[in-house]
């Protein structure tokens, strides 16, 4: 097994066991654990997958399909075991965005495609799935947050597209770039990295600091 095909095992299991997280926090039942562990592991990939005109992943292995049944029937058991489950499905998250935004540029070089179109796949295939998890689910949008999320996605795919292109191993290529993506989102996490925002020309510092654009000291 390639260490791309480790990555894509292992994003499809850590982003479906966010889909379980999510669905444990609205007390579900076993099969919107399944159904939101699919949706969030496989999501990314397929619209992947449907814009470079490829078969979709998980129709080609089915065992993608058995790895987020998986990550749901775990979730369903131990969910409560879990103090912040919130918490934990960022964290989670970050980690299938490291995973996916390698293996979202990975797919698009092997395709033949430029190096623009494999940062864009990249970024879409690590969080597209999330996106739809928090639309089906209710939970905040990560996409919302201040915190950085696509940005992180940003530095995987162009991190791992730019070693590919130096003739990098691609082993090492692949944990270089998600290790990248990992550091960004998880400072993000931790510290409350942001990138600055748009605002409105003329606002006063209180306006600014009552809709969260200047922290208080």
């Amino acid at each position: 097994m390639t260490m791309i095909q480790i990555f894509n095992y292992a994003g499809v299991f850590v982003f479906a066991a966010t889909g379980a997280l999510a669905a444990s926090r609205r007390q579900l039942d076993i099969i919107a654990f399944i159904f939101l562990a699919a949706v969030t592991g496989i999501g990314g990939g397929t619209l992947r997958d449907l814009i470079l005109g490829v078969p979709v992943f998980w129709v080609e292995d089915p065992g993608n399909l058995l790895v987020c049944m998986a990550a749901a029937f775990i979730v369903y058991f131990s969910a409560n075991l879990l103090e912040s489950r919130y918490r934990l499905l960022l964290w989670l998250d970050a980690m299938g965005l490291a995973a996916y935004s390698v293996l979202g540029a990975a797919k698009g070089l092997a395709l033949g495609f430029d190096s623009t179109i494999a940062v864009v796949t990249g970024i879409l295939t690590a969080t597209f799935g999330g996106i739809l998890r928090d639309i089906v689910s209710g939970e905040p949008s990560v996409l919302m947050r201040r915190e950085i999320y696509v940005t992180a996605a940003l530095a995987g795919s162009s991190a791992y597209t730019l070693l590919y292109k130096l003739s990098v191993a691609p082993e090492i290529a692949a944990v270089a770039a998600a290790l990248a993506a990992f550091a960004v989102r998880g400072g993000a996490l931790y510290f409350g990295w942001i990138l600055p925002n748009y605002h409105k020309p003329g606002r006063t510092d209180e306006e600014l600091k009552r809709d969260g654009y200047i922290r208080s000291e």
